[in-house]
C-alpha cells in the first residue's frame, strides 16, 4: 500500500531527493518552502522516501501574475504538485485530492502552472479538464497555465470529473462484497475544519475502477450511467442495519467476457484498476459470463445510508433482487440529499 499523507511543511525532509528537480526548476525553491512551515501539504510515501508532493492554496477575485488574469470569486491554486509516477493510478490519486479539495472549498476555477518539458503531468491535468489557459513568467522561466472551470459540463466523463450529469443519464444501484468494498472504495470523506481531506488513502483511491460480476442485467449500463454502490450485509449480521448505500459513481463502458480472447487479455484489461487479484480474475473467468464496469468514483456519500433506510425512506422495494436494479429519478434525487452528497457535485444541465 501507498498513502498519500496530511502533513506540514516542516514536518517533511527538504533534503530529500525528490525536491531536487523542483530546485532546479525554482531557484528560491528552498527559501519558499521554509516560508510554509506552518502550511499544509500532501505527502506520498514509497520505503520512507518521498514519490508525490501536493501544495494546494485559495485565492480570491483576481490571479495577476498570470496572462491573461484568471478572475473569480474563489480560486485553487495547484501550487505545487510533482509526481514520480510508476504508471496512471498515483496520478489520479493526486487528481483527486485536488477534486475533493475543489468541491469542499467551493471553488469556481482550479489553476495550475507546468513547464512544457513535464509533458506527462500536463497530459494527466488535460486529461481531467484542465485546458490550457495562458503563461506564467517569461523567458527561460516561462511556464503554461492550465485551468478547470469547476462547473463546467462537457459531456466526457473524464473531464467532467468529479462532476456528475443526472438529467439525461440513468440511475442503478449495484451491490458489492464488504471485502472488495473497503479495499476499492475507501472513505474519502472531506472536513471543512481542518481541510484533513484524506488522511490515510489506499493504492487503489485511483478515479478509475474496474468491478467485476456475473449479473446479467449490468450490460444494460451505458456511458454516463450513474451508478450508487450499495455495500452488502457483513458476514453474520442483518442486512437491514449493516447493508449501506456509500458512493456514487458513472459508468465509462461495460464488457462481456465474450469481448475477450483469452484470460490473460481480461486479466490485463481488469487489473488495471480492479481490487480483484489474478485469482480473483481467474475464478469470474471460469465461472462464465462476467462483466467487467469500467467507472469513474464521483463521490462518498457524507452519510451512509442502510437498507432500512432506502426502504423506508427513499422508497426502494424490499422484496426486490438487491444486487441491481434501476433507480427512479426521485430515489436517487433522495439518496443524494439523505446521503449528503456536495451540492455542487450533482449537476442538472
Amino acid at each position: 500500500m501507498h498513502n498519500i499523507l496530511h502533513k506540514t511543511f516542516a514536518e517533511i525532509d527538504l533534503q530529500d531527493s525528490f525536491f531536487q528537480s523542483l530546485r532546479d526548476d525554482y531557484p528560491e525553491f528552498d527559501n519558499w518552502f521554509r516560508r510554509k512551515s506552518n502550511q499544509d501539504a500532501f505527502v506520498q510515501y514509497e520505503n520512507n522516501k518521498i514519490i508525490g508532493f501536493l501544495y494546494l492554496k485559495i485565492e480570491e477575485r483576481l490571479v495577476d501574475d498570470v496572462t491573461p488574469n484568471i478572475c473569480a470569486d474563489k480560486i485553487l491554486k495547484v501550487g505545487t504538485f510533482k509526481i514520480e509516477a510508476h504508471g496512471t493510478k498515483m496520478g489520479e490519486q493526486f487528481i483527486k485530492v485536488i477534486m475533493d479539495y475543489a468541491a469542499n472549498e467551493k471553488v469556481d476555477v482550479c489553476y495550475v502552472t507546468i513547464f512544457e518539458k513535464h509533458s506527462t503531468l500536463i497530459n494527466l491535468v488535460q486529461q481531467f479538464g484542465f485546458e490550457l489557459y495562458g503563461v506564467k513568467g517569461g523567458n527561460t522561466n516561462k511556464e503554461n497555465v492550465y485551468l478547470k472551470q469547476m462547473e463546467r459540463i462537457t459531456g466526457n466523463i473524464n473531464k467532467d470529473f468529479p462532476l456528475v450529469n443526472i438529467i439525461t443519464a440513468k440511475k442503478y444501484l449495484l451491490s458489492i462484497y464488504p471485502k472488495y468494498h473497503s479495499v476499492m472504495f475507501p472513505d474519502s470523506i472531506l472536513t471543512t475544519e481542518n481541510k484533513n481531506i484524506i488522511t490515510d488513502v489506499s493504492y487503489t483511491n485511483s478515479i478509475h475502477k474496474i468491478y467485476v460480476c456475473t449479473m446479467e442485467q449490468v450490460v444494460n449500463l451505458k456511458y454516463g450511467d450513474i451508478v450508487v454502490l450499495y455495500r452488502t450485509a457483513e458476514y453474520g449480521r442483518s442486512a437491514e442495519y449493516s447493508a449501506v448505500a456509500t458512493s456514487i459513481c458513472v459508468v465509462e463502458d461495460v464488457r462481456k467476457q465474450s469481448e475477450f480472447s483469452s484470460f490473460d487479455d481480461f486479466y490485463v484489461y481488469a487489473s488495471k484498476y480492479s481490487v480483484f487479484d489474478k485469482d480473483d480474475l481467474r475464478y469470474w473467468y471460469n465461472r462464465g459470463g462476467c462483466k467487467a464496469i469500467k467507472m469513474t468514483y464521483n463521490a462518498a456519500l457524507k452519510k451512509r445510508i442502510v437498507r432500512h433506510d432506502l426502504i423506508t425512506e427513499i422508497g426502494l422495494e424490499r422484496s426486490q433482487y438487491w444486487g441491481f436494479f434501476e433507480l427512479t429519478d426521485e430515489q436517487f434525487q433522495k439518496i443524494a440529499q439523505k446521503g449528503e452528497i456536495n451540492k455542487i457535485l450533482i449537476k442538472k444541465n
